[in-house]
This record gives structure tokens, sequence and C-alpha cells, in this order.
């Protein structure tokens, strides 16, 4: 067997529950989650990648779960366009609805677009800094510092306020205290 294929069945192996739950985090769906963690399986073993590790390839998988998400979001909005013209919507039912998240927050990030929902996941869900989400999306700093800010404010307004050490001591995501003056 070769290297990468070693690589790739130990990831499945040791860490598909956790791309499965962090997929579903990204995307609120089931079904769609097990279609992202198989698309960036395919992303990030589909061509090599010199001194991959275990490690590494997570990373990868992680980081094309997010784009893929992105994408297809994107995808979708164009199709929804023309979509009446073809076909009523279908609904299906979520498989994985358990997943270590609370349903109000998962309903929660439901409603932000796309980029604040996987700037929010990626800080709060893999604590990434903002530099590191910036790198990660391929956005700059400000931008992503915009989303959070945006994507946070949303989610208060549905769940309540926030605790104030979750706001704080992540000192580089603008607060509205911080932002008033305060």
């Amino acid at each position: 067997m070769s290297e990468w294929r070693e690589i790739m069945a130990q990831l499945v192996r040791d860490r598909e529950r956790a791309l499965l739950g962090y997929a579903y985090v990204v995307c609120g769906d089931g079904a769609l989650a097990q279609d992202l963690v198989q698309d960036a399986l395919v992303r990030t073993f589909s061509r090599p990648r010199p001194g991959l590790t275990a490690v590494k390839a997570e990373a990868y998988v992680r980081r094309a779960i997010t784009s893929v998400y992105i994408d297809g979001y994107r995808r979708d909005q164009r199709w929804r366009r023309v979509e009446h013209l073809f076909r009523p919507a279908p609904s299906a039912v979520d498989p994985l609805a358990g997943v270590e998240a609370g349903a109000d927050v998962l309903e929660a990030l439901a409603t932000l677009a796309p980029r604040e929902r996987a700037c929010v996941v990626l800080r709060f869900f893999d604590d990434l800094t903002v530099p590191d989400i910036a790198r990660h999306l391929g956005l700059a700093p400000g931008s992503v510092k915009r989303y959070l800010h945006d994507g946070l404010g949303r989610l208060e307004l549905l769940l309540g306020p926030l605790d104030d050490d979750m706001t704080e001591d992540r000192h580089d995501v603008p607060t509205r205290r911080r932002m008033e003056g305060d």
C-alpha cells in the first residue's frame, strides 16, 4: 500500500467521527457533512503532498471542508435562482442531529452567511486566531474580524448575550464593548 493510502486509512480510521462532527458544525446538515468530508478527502489526497503526515492531512481536510462548503453554497445560490423552473426543493432527514453542539447553537449558526459561519466555527470550535483564520480562508485579517463581529452580533441576537469570558479572552476579536470604547 502506498504511503498516502496508509495516511488516509489512518486518518479515516482514527479521526472520521471528529471530521464528520466538524463538517456538521460547519454546514448544519448530516448528509451534507458526510459529503463534505468525502469531497475534502478527495481534494486532499488527489495530488501528491510531500512530507504529509496524519496530523497535516487532518489540517488539509479541515480546510478543504470549509472551502468545499463555501464553494457549494455559492453554487447552490446560483442554482436556486433557476431551480423553480425544473423541480421543487427536496427536504431531507438529518441523521446526525445529535452531534456535540446544542440544537439552538446549530440553528443560530444556520442563519449566518457562509463566510461568517466559517469564521465563527474556525474561531470557537477550532480555536484559531484571526491571522490563522485569514490564512485558512484566504482572507485579509480585517475581513475575518468583520465576519466575526457580524456573526457574533447575529448570534447574540438569537442566543442572548455571550459570556464575557468568551469574547474578552479573545483579544483579537472586536467586541461591542471594546468597539464602543468601554
